[in-house]
């Protein structure tokens, strides 16, 4: 998904600039002329960024908008200051990245993380006490120059105009928009906030999460980390497992979730939900499948 908000369109926003192996070559060959003997191959195109696979370990990451500049460097920054005490691996860069003449910012060369994304597999249930580990240790607080996201671990509030929107819009589209999901969402924007902010990954969504047999295999894309309400991360609960029991069982493990944090999350859920199912529709069938599904679980969950 990458951040449908942070553009006027209703679907995937055109790259900025023409991002090819021929662009990626010419800059390793620049700045990493010792990894231009790996092979290169274009893997995704998100909202923000394309995937390349360099050889068997490595990858290469260049924003394709101005706006997902910044989103890289705060990655670049802040995700090596954590990552050692994630209990899941992430692609902490292996080496950076700096704009020249051809190609205007900051790009990254990150290990290859083995897996395909959870809306391909979804995680096993015994994955929830991993998982809730996962979250603990991302939920610590952020030093004062963390990084804002005006979009993530804000108040829901902050959101409601938005997304309101594009569920007035998928009300003409689809029958998920029920009564229920509507009286989740506004009690949602009822509760309070009542954490101390925290790190947060902010885009926890299936296309963000790798698995490998049932196995959580690793946590990707960091650009929107930032500091603020946790509620925003417990929404991946019902983005990414199925089972009702499963869901239940990472949140009792995460353990003192209150029900205005749980309400929160819901909320958080839906806003993914709704941004993935939105967008889906106009040009990301994988996107909507994921929209879908996360509207369904929130929904049972009542």
């Amino acid at each position: 998904m990458e951040s449908p908000e942070k553009s006027n369109l209703i679907g995937t926003p055109p790259s900025e600039l023409e991002i090819d192996t021929t662009l990626v070559y010419s800059l390793l060959e620049e700045q990493h002329p010792d990894l231009t003997n790996l092979p290169i191959h274009l893997v995704d195109a998100g909202w923000d960024n394309a995937m390349f696979r360099l050889g068997d370990r490595l990858s290469v990451r260049l924003p394709r908008r101005k706006i997902a500049a910044t989103l890289i460097e705060n990655e670049q920054t802040w995700l090596p200051l954590i990552a050692n005490r994630l209990p899941i691996p992430v692609p902490t860069p292996y080496r950076l990245g700096k704009p020249t003449q051809g190609y205007p910012w900051r790009w990254s060369v990150l290990p290859w993380l083995r897996g395909v994304t959870a809306d391909r597999q979804e995680p096993h249930a015994n994955q929830a006490k991993l998982f809730a580990s996962f979250l603990r240790s991302l939920h610590q607080p952020a030093p004062s120059n963390a990084p804002i996201n005006t979009v993530r671990g804000v108040s829901l509030i902050q959101r409601a105009v938005f997304i309101e929107e594009r569920i007035q819009r998928l009300k003409t589209k689809t029958n998920l928009i029920t009564p229920e999901i509507e009286n989740i969402w506004n009690k949602a924007l009822s509760a309070t906030i009542d954490v101390q902010a925290t790190w947060l990954h902010g885009d926890l969504h299936a296309g963000n999460v790798l698995v490998e047999n049932g196995a959580i295999a690793g946590i990707i894309d960091w650009g929107d980390i930032t500091s603020g309400d946790l509620a925003t991360d417990l929404a991946s609960v019902w983005m990414l497992f199925a089972e009702q029991n499963t869901r239940q069982q990472i949140l009792a493990e995460y353990k003192n979730v209150s029900e205005a944090t749980l309400q929160r999350a819901k909320g958080w859920a839906i806003v993914f939900g709704v941004l993935l199912l939105d967008t889906g529709l106009i040009d990301n069938p994988r996107h909507a499948v994921m929209g879908q599904r996360t509207l369904c679980r929130v929904c049972e969950d009542g």
